[in-house]
Parts: structure tokens; sequence; C-alpha cells
């Protein structure tokens, strides 16, 4: 079995910073996102991966190269632009030929055991094994309508009045049957070749589709919050560990990761927290919830519930919360402590002085 992952997508959600970064390299508990998508496809056993990429494929390139490192053969397959799951599909005949594959959304972060799932898949060879997890607004979703023995009925995407509460999750099986169908369909309303069409028309052939349920956490890491609620999760699974330094005046409370060339100096941290190789915390708060990446350097800052990206700089802003700090950026204050939530760009560079008495 192959894989497919695709990461061509433009993360308009999370504009400005995907700008100059892929959504699938944004850090959570300190690892881009596609490389935890990659180790989960190589416990899946499969070792040949497409992946798709689109206008940051240097940079995705750069980060992963031959993927070697994890186990991995990747070849590097470029869309023009975004234009469906389906056209993916399609982009990567050559790449998939006749063999059985598994489709990864390079931008969802699963915690939890799809192992089994795959296993089905290859013992039982049905046309589709889709993977589905229950949701509160399944209108927002690709959702899937199962019968008592979990064979799909109906998949809709996006459905105003949605047939299950069932999210198709981005994580699928297929065997060469769904490139077929793939060809067969045509652009949907927004002008996408959506892969529930190409799922449709194979129930429609009279091939199994079949279904899994996944109990485990999935997020798309589309927006800010789903980044955050992700990277919560990932840092309080890691064990602590202290490999840089920490002074006598500094207190470490709960799980807490300081790597390797880091420094810690009269500081609180309060776990879950990563602190990233090369990094200085100095006179600051951390925590509960942030991971700070390698080589940032923070004095007189109070952080929680963050990701503070390499290279950053955080002086004298009290309350950050609920932030993405792009890399290299830079945010000084000599205000008096106030809260702020922030969404900024790689580089960028943010002053905040106190205003007069009022």
């Amino acid at each position: 079995m192959k894989a497919l992952v695709l990461a061509g997508g433009t993360g308009s959600r999370l504009h400005p910073l995907t700008f100059s970064l892929p959504k699938q390299l944004i850090p959570v508990a300190g690892r881009p996102v596609l490389e935890l998508c990659l180790e989960n496809v190589r416990e899946l056993g499969v070792r040949e991966v497409g992946l798709i990429v689109g206008e940051h494929a240097g940079q995705i390139a750069d980060v992963l190269g031959d993927g070697s490192r994890f186990g991995l053969r990747i070849t590097y397959l470029h869309q023009d632009r975004p234009a469906g799951l389906a056209h993916c599909v399609l982009l990567a005949s050559d790449f998939l030929g006749d063999e059985d594959f598994v489709m990864y959304l390079g931008d969802n972060v699963l915690v939890g055991d799809v192992t089994a799932a795959a296993e089905r898949f290859r013992a039982e060879r049905p046309a589709a094994r889709l993977m589905v997890a229950k949701v509160s607004q399944p209108s927002c979703y690709g959702v899937a309508e199962l019968d008592a023995d979990d064979a799909v009925l109906s998949v809709a995407e996006k459905a105003e009045k949605p047939p299950s509460d069932l999210a198709i999750i981005g994580v699928y099986f297929f065997t060469a049957a769904i490139i077929e169908a793939a060809r067969g369909i045509e652009p949907s309303a927004r002008g996408e070749l959506e892969i529930t069409d190409a799922i449709a028309a194979l129930i429609d052939a009279g091939l199994p589709v079949v279904a899994s349920r996944f109990s485990g956490m999935w997020k798309d890491t589309g927006t800010v919050e789903e980044l955050l609620e992700c990277n919560r999760s990932l840092l309080s699974e890691l064990p602590s560990r202290v490999d840089g330094e920490v002074d006598a005046e500094s207190v470490l409370r709960g799980t807490v990761v300081v790597e390797a060339g880091a420094s810690v100096v009269r500081s609180t941290i309060q776990g879950p927290a990563l602190i990233g190789a090369g990094s200085r915390v100095t006179d600051s708060r951390i925590g509960p919830s942030v991971s700070i990446g390698q080589d940032c350097v923070l004095t007189g800052a109070g952080v929680t519930d963050s990701i503070v990206m390499a290279g950053a700089t955080v002086r004298g802003l009290a309350e950050v919360t609920g932030s993405l700090i792009g890399r290299e950026s830079e945010l000084d204050s000599t205000s008096a402590p106030s809260t702020h939530r922030l969404l900024l760009g790689d580089r960028s560079r943010l002053g905040l002085t106190a205003g007069p008495a009022r």
C-alpha cells in the first residue's frame, strides 16, 4: 500500500502567517504538523509516499527532504492550485498506479489508533474504507450515513441538512477504483472535484464502501483555535525532560520540557510547556499550554496557551494568551500589563506603548 499525503492548501484562515509559511509546517508541541502525519503514515506500514505540494513546495522539501529520516521515500507531486481532494487523486494517478493507498490530509492531527482500520482494509479490500468521527456541527463537514454494519449508505459535503453527525476525517483507504470514479465526476458548486462525489460514485456503482469509527483526538488545524487545541493535547502527552539549564531561582511545575541549549532564568514554567533548544527565558511566567520554538528570547513576558515559533522575541508583554507568533517576530512593550491575543506572521514587528492616563 502507498500513501498520498496532501499538503498543497493555501491556509487562508491563518493569514497573514501562511503567506510565508505553509500551514502544514506550523509546529504543535514543537513538531510541524506534517511531520506528525508522516509518522502516522509510517506506523501503517507504508513506505512509498506521494506528497501533493503547492506554492510552498520548496519550504516543505527543505524540511522533509527525501523522507529517509522518517523511514519513507517521498515523491513530490506539484499542484498549481487547490482544486479538490479528488483532483489530488487524479494528479497522483501515475504515482499510485493500480495499488491500494491511504490518503492522508497533511493538516490533520490524529491522536489515536488507525492501524486497526488499515489492517481491516488490507484484509477485506473494499473499494474504500473511511474514518469517521462524531461532530457537533456536521453541516461544516463531509459526512457519511452508515447502516448497522458500518457500510456507507451515502455521503454529503457540507450539506444544510446532513444525513448524519459522522464527519469523514482526514484519513481514507482506497483501492484504485477511486481513480476511475474521480475521472467521472464534475466540479462542485465551489469549482472543486470533491472526494465525496467520487465516493458517492463508488456507492452508486455498487462497490463496497465501509467506515471505521475513530474515537481519539482529531483536528483539522486550519484555524488558530484548532492549532492551540492540538498543542494543548500533544503537550500534555510529553514526558518531562530537562536537558537545558534551569537556575535555582526558577520553578518548574507539571510536565515541562527544556531542550538542550535552552536556559530558564528567574522564571516560572507551568506545564504542560516546552522550551525549545537554544531559547532563553528570563524573568518570565510561561504556561500552561505553551510551546516555544528554537532560539527564542522571552524577557519579562507572561505567555499562556500559545505557540511561539522559532527565533521569536517577546519582551515586556505580561499577558499574551491564545496566540500564534510567527518565526523571527519581535514583540516589545512598555505598556501597563494588559491581555494580548495575537496572530503574527513571520518576521512581524510589534511595539506596544502605554497611552496617556485618562
